[in-house]
């Protein structure tokens, strides 16, 4: 749509936030009329129905899609709704005011660049009407018109709306967000929605339509760092076509055929040799929020939930222990001994709460520092640990790749921001590790061309257990029965790293330990690479010696036995040897675990 100057206006998305009740839909419902982005004699159709139902009109009734609304009295669904004016379209998020709906408040305003947020003249200030305008802080949404609406019912007094702007706006103050404008509405007769009421002749500010149309749409973030978070990558095979095409959508910056971009949080990097669309001709560059395909100059093995940025550019942070502020929407309060899914992007991981720094009650602002859990609709600065090492942006630089929510038995329980990454016990290895593959030199055999040549995926089979319970003859014996079988295996014993790569650290002191695995992870890692099934042997491997080791090979590509009876570590295995009668009947459940999980093949 042009505007009068000549250029090109963007549709601007808004959502419409407050308490049940205060009259959101009503006033979207009045604003879809009077601009006349109605469907042609939908007005009509609803006053008929009501006629025929002995129901009072409501201009909320044309919002009402969902068939069991009207009966409930309440919207429960974030609806789009589109109206234009000579000026530009604007699509509104309907967002729920109904507490129990509150979830879906935060969903529509995340996509939002502008927020009418709606109060009661009759009822005045809510603790939803509070608890609105700090979730629309969190979000990052700073054009706000607040609306004091109903006028109509109380006389279009002018003492009651001042009393409400002054009790909303030192709320506001507080949260640090300075509306552009409170305005006294009515959404039922149309006061100060389009014109200026005659009967509130004592507000002379601009009407709801004037604030709509000064809103400034948010600028895309073209200037800023590129980020492409890996959606899937696809391999073709028909007809000799050989590529990988890495899918995804730019939620930053731009990218041009022949950019060297990076990968984290693995660090590995390559270069940009077509970019790719579904049914439409190669492009030379995409920019921000465009669907894309990437392939790359060298083969790299890159995995869903990685961001892919360019050299040069401003890195994302890497790390697995948060400190976030959060918004608690669980019917549950967020606890320490349980376990949650975070979503950032296309990244998932587990996450526990390490720690609560404190908690406010987003109604009053109220704050804790001794609380043991975060209980629903509260706020609270948190540390988050993760099972594994995420990549992201803080909060005041790119505001998409900090966002994340969190999921509770399915359900979205909670969302934030990330302020900041903290150390963990790995942070150490994972520097070191991104650095090896940034500057890892690839060879032209593929990963895929191994593993179809030898007939198998390269695996780390990790073999643990106390002492003299026959790990090595099992380990032995089963390097044996592979090799026999013509795979490419190796067997490699802690002391063949120990006193080899590991000859110039003092293998007695313990605070050499983590070292030590280190060193076996990376010789794993060049194993792995070259496409082996490597067996190591270890005594009494624990979670965070395997966590360790995980940090510098795939995860995906380790399988961990435990042999013996007694378990005496916290270690995830994924076969338990009870007792040790034969090394080749240990080996042989062992062939079976690989073969199960697709590792060898498995004969009919």
């Amino acid at each position: 749509m042009q505007t009068e100057t000549g250029t090109e206006e963007q549709d601007i998305k808004l959502v419409m936030a407050g308490h049940v009740d205060h009259g959101k839909s009503t006033i979207i419902g009045r604003l879809l009329a009077d601009t006349d982005s109605l469907p042609e004699g939908k007005l009509e159709q609803v006053k008929e129905n009501c006629r025929k139902n002995s129901k009072p009109f409501e201009y909320a009734f044309l919002l009402d899609a969902l068939k069991d609304e009207q009966s409930q009295g309440i919207t429960i669904d974030s609806a789009r709704v589109f109206f234009e004016t000579d000026y530009r379209k604007y699509i509104i998020l309907d967002a729920p005011g109904h507490i129990e709906f509150l979830k879906n408040m935060v969903t529509g305003a995340a996509k939002a660049e502008a927020a009418l947020l709606v109060i009661d003249a009759a009822a005045g200030v809510q603790e939803n009407s509070r608890r609105h305008g700090y979730m629309l802080s969190m979000l990052g949404i700073d054009q706000i018109a607040v609306l004091v609406n109903k006028m109509d019912l109380v006389d279009y007094d002018r003492e009651v709306y001042e009393d409400i702007k002054a009790e909303y706006s030192q709320f506001l103050e507080e949260i640090d967000i300075e509306p552009e404008t409170f305005v006294p509405v009515s959404g039922f007769e149309g006061d100060n929605l389009i014109d200026n009421s005659e009967n509130m002749s004592w507000y002379e500010g601009r009407t709801v339509l004037d604030i709509l149309e000064s809103f400034e749409n948010e600028k895309l973030p073209a200037d800023k760092p590129f980020r492409l978070p890996v959606q899937d990558v696809y391999k073709f095979t028909k007809g000799g076509d050989d590529r990988r095409i890495v899918a995804g959508t730019v939620e930053s910056g731009s990218i041009e055929v022949g950019d060297e971009i990076a990968f984290y949080p693995s660090g590995k990097k390559s270069a940009v040799k077509s970019i790719e669309g579904f049914n439409e001709p190669e492009h030379k560059s995409v920019g921000v929020g465009q669907a894309t395909g990437l392939t790359l100059e060298e083969q790299i093995y890159i995995t869903r939930g990685e961001v892919a940025t360019k050299n040069g550019e401003m890195k994302p942070e890497t790390g697995s222990r948060l400190r976030a502020n959060i918004f608690w929407l669980g019917e549950e309060p967020l606890k320490k001994d349980k376990t949650y899914d975070l979503k950032l992007n296309t990244s998932r991981s587990r996450a526990r709460l390490e720690e609560i720094k404190r908690t406010i009650d987003a109604s009053d602002l109220s704050q804790r520092q001794d609380k043991e859990k975060v209980d629903r609709h509260d706020v609270a600065e948190v540390v988050l640990d993760l099972d594994e090492a995420i990549s992201f942006d803080l909060s005041g630089e790119l505001t998409n790749t900090s966002r994340f929510v969190l999921v509770d038995d399915y359900e979205i329980a909670g969302g934030g921001i990330i302020q900041e990454p903290l150390k963990d016990e790995h942070s150490w290895v994972r520097e070191k590790v991104m650095l090896r593959n940034y500057k890892w030199e690839s060879s032209r055999i593929s990963r895929e061309r191994r593993a179809e040549k030898y007939s198998q995926q390269p695996t780390m089979v990790l073999i643990t257990g106390e002492e003299d319970v026959g790990k090595k003859p099992t380990a032995k014996a089963l390097e044996q029965q592979l090799f026999n079988d013509g795979k490419v295996v190796y067997f490699l014993g802690i002391g063949n790293v120990l006193y080899g790569v590991d000859a110039d650290i003092k293998h007695a002191e313990e605070n050499h330990k983590q070292e030590h695995l280190r060193r076996l992870a990376e010789v794993s890692n060049i194993m792995l690479d070259a496409g082996t099934i490597l067996i190591v042997t270890a005594i009494e491997i624990r979670q965070q010696d395997l966590e360790l080791i995980e940090t510098t090979v795939d995860s995906r590509q380790i399988e961990t036995v435990w042999i013996g009876e007694n378990i005496t570590t916290d270690v995830s295995y994924d076969l338990h040897i009870p007792s040790f009668e034969d090394e080749q009947e240990s080996a042989h459940r062992i062939k079976q675990l690989l073969q199960d999980r697709g590792i060898i093949f498995k004969p009919w």
